[in-house]
């Protein structure tokens, strides 16, 4: 029983810190990197209809918010979870990704954008969630 738990809350955890750190990204961006003049990225109206004017520097800010957002929730889910800890992590991949899909389908982004962004952001940074969980998870010591 407290392995489900445990388990449910990688779920959870996993990705409300994900969000959380994708939501922290797409914040400050715009102090970043600042839209085209009367672009509120904010406002998915007002992006559907001013992204023609984006240049590859847009880019950039949405990109590193998906891939980092990913990264931390599937790490957060890896180092939670008390089994299948792969799965987990893959788990919160996909979950991101499916609304990464959903995202391509509401805010017309250019072809390559949202190539990028789909085969590099997700699953990838789960992959490397799994990684970084895997050096920073604490090893058994032999005879105990």
């Amino acid at each position: 029983m407290l392995k489900l738990l445990r388990n449910l809350l990688a779920i959870f955890v996993g990705i409300v810190a994900g969000a959380a750190a994708n939501m922290l990204l797409v914040s400050i961006s715009p102090m970043l990197i600042p839209p085209p003049a009367g672009v509120d990225v904010n406002n998915a109206e007002s992006l559907s209809l001013g992204i023609h004017l984006f240049e590859p520097q847009h880019f950039i800010m949405p990109f590193l918010a998906h891939a980092l957002g990913t990264l931390v929730g599937a790490l957060v889910a890896y180092l939670i979870a008390a089994s299948h800890k792969n799965r987990f992590a893959y788990g919160i991949g996909v979950f991101f990704l499916c609304g990464g899909i959903a995202a391509s389908y509401m805010i017309s982004a250019p072809v390559w954008f949202i190539s990028l962004d789909l085969l590099l952001a997700y699953l990838p940074m789960a992959w490397l969630g799994i990684l970084l969980g895997n050096k920073l998870q604490p090893k058994p010591s032999i005879g105990s």
